[in-house]
C-alpha cells in the first residue's frame, strides 16, 4: 500500500505544535492512530469504576470525538489517564512516524543527543535480592503465592531533551510491536510521555467479538540463527516456563468466562518473536453474551495480569509493593482507546520507557516462580531492555546492561 500522507495537514501541524504534549500515537502493524489536542479529561478514579465513569463521560460529551485515549497505572487504586481528543485520525497500512506532527521534528538529528548517564534503579544486586525474597515467601510454610513478577529501571540523562519522533521512528523497525507514545498527568513544564514497542494484547472488544493475546514465558533472540532457533525451541520446551505462562491463561479464561457465550484457546502455548525477545503467547477469543460490554470494562476486569503482577493477584501485588523500591507508574499498566458503543483495543504497557525533557526511565520485568533464579531474573530483564536502549541508540554493554 502507498504512504498516503494527506492525513497530514496544516490545520493539524498548528494544532500540534501548540500543544505542550505529545500527541497520542498507536501504530499496529495495519493502522497508525493519532489522536491531536485534548478536548477534556476522565475524571479520576479507581480502575474499578472505569466503565461506569467513561459511560457518563459519552453521555455528557456527545460533541467531539466519539473516543477517549491515554494509559491506565499498574496499580488498580490509582487512576487512568484518558481523554477525549480534539481530533482522531486513523489511517490503514505502515507509516513514517516522522511525518506525525508534534513528535519532535520532522528528521532524525544524528549526533545532536549525547547520553550522559544510565543508572539502574535498583541496582543488579539489590534487584537480585528482591527475587530471592519473593522465592522465599513463595516456598514458606502456608504460602499461597504462586507468581510474582518483579521489575527494575534504568535512569537515563541526556544532553538535551528526547525527540519521541526520532525514538518511535527506531521502535518502529520491529513490526512485530505495537509502537505507542501517550500523554502523562504533566508534573513539570515539559510534560511526561509513555512511549514504547509492546507485543502484549490485553483485550480487543470490536462488537461481540473479544480477543485477548497474552505473553508470558521469555527468552532473548540471537543473531545467530542456529542459536536463535535453539533459544526458541529451549523456551517452548521449559516446564517452568510453560508452568508460568499456563497460571496467565488460566486467569484470564476465568476471568471471561462469565461474560462470554462462546470462550476458547489452544491447548497450548506458540511462539511470539519481536526483534530481540521470543515469548510463549496464546491467543485466547470469544464471543461475548452482550454486545454492549465495554472494552475498558473488560481490561480493569483483567488488569494486572498475572503477565505483569502474579497470582494470586492481590497477594502479589501487595509483596510487589513491598519488594520494589520504585513506582511503576504507568509502566505494566496499559495502553489504548475506547468509545461510546463499547468497542475498545488495549495493550498492556511492558517495553517503555517515561520521557520528561532531557530525563527518561526504562522499565523491565521477570515473572518470578519455583525454578526462577535471581540471575536468571537479571539476564532477562537486561534482554528486555535491550528493545529501548536500541530505541535509544544505548549500547547496554557499555554500561553494564
Amino acid at each position: 500500500m502507498a504512504n498516503p500522507m494527506i492525513w497530514i495537514d496544516e490545520d493539524a501541524q498548528a494544532q500540534a505544535s501548540s500543544a505542550r504534549q505529545v500527541p497520542y500515537v498507536l501504530k499496529t502493524a495495519g493502522e497508525t492512530l493519532l489522536a491531536l489536542g485534548q478536548n477534556a479529561l476522565l475524571p479520576q478514579g479507581p480502575l474499578a469504576e472505569l466503565g461506569e465513569r467513561t459511560a457518563r463521560f459519552f453521555r455528557e460529551h456527545s460533541e467531539g470525538p466519539d473516543m477517549l485515549v491515554g494509559a491506565l497505572p499498574f496499580d488498580p487504586s490509582a487512576s487512568a489517564y484518558l481523554f477525549q481528543p480534539e481530533r482522531v485520525l486513523r489511517v490503514q497500512g505502515r507509516h513514517d512516524l516522522g511525518a506525525v506532527p508534534g513528535l519532535g521534528g520532522a528528521q532524525p538529528q544524528a549526533g545532536s543527543t549525547r547520553i550522559l548517564s544510565v543508572t539502574a534503579d535498583p541496582e543488579p544486586a539489590l534487584f537480585a535480592a528482591a527475587v530471592s525474597a519473593g522465592l522465599d515467601a513463595m516456598n514458606a510454610a502456608g504460602a499461597n503465592l504462586r507468581k510474582i513478577v518483579l521489575s527494575r529501571s534504568l535512569k537515563v540523562s541526556a544532553s538535551r531533551d528526547f525527540s519521541a519522533a526520532d525514538l518511535m521512528r527506531r521502535l518502529s523497525g520491529d513490526d512485530s510491536v505495537t509502537v505507542f507514545a501517550t500523554p502523562l498527568p504533566p508534573r513539570g513544564a515539559n510534560g511526561r510521555t509513555l512511549i514504547g514497542a509492546t507485543p502484549e494484547l490485553l483485550v480487543e472488544k470490536r462488537g461481540c467479538n473479544v480477543v485477548s493475546h497474552p505473553l508470558a514465558g521469555s527468552a532473548r533472540r540471537h543473531a545467530d540463527q542456529t542459536e536463535d532457533r535453539n533459544s526458541a525451541a529451549t523456551l517452548l520446551g521449559s516446564e517452568k516456563d510453560r508452568r508460568e505462562h499456563a497460571m496467565v491463561v488460566e486467569s484470564i479464561l476465568d476471568l471471561l468466562s462469565p461474560y462470554c457465550a462462546e470462550l476458547s484457546a489452544p491447548a497450548g502455548p506458540g511462539l511470539r518473536a519481536t526483534a530481540s525477545m521470543w515469548h510463549l503467547g496464546t491467543r485466547i477469543a470469544g464471543r461475548l453474551k452482550d454486545a454492549s460490554m465495554q472494552s475498558e470494562y473488560l481490561a480493569a476486569l483483567l488488569h494486572p495480569t498475572p503477565a505483569v503482577c502474579g497470582l494470586p493477584r492481590a497477594a502479589a501485588h501487595s509483596k510487589i509493593g513491598e519488594l520494589e523500591s520504585h513506582d511503576r507508574g504507568f509502566y505494566a499498566g496499559a495502553v489504548g482507546w475506547c468509545d461510546s458503543a463499547g468497542d475498545g483495543r488495549w495493550f498492556v504497557s511492558i517495553r517503555c520507557a517515561e520521557i520528561e525533557g532531557c530525563e527518561a526511565r526504562l522499565y523491565a520485568g521477570a515473572g518470578i516462580v519455583p525454578g526462577s533464579t535471581p540471575e536468571g531474573e537479571i539476564a532477562e530483564t537486561a534482554a528486555k531492555f535491550r528493545a529501548m536502549l536500541d530505541g535509544f541508540g544505548i549500547d547496554g554493554t557499555r554500561y553494564g546492561i
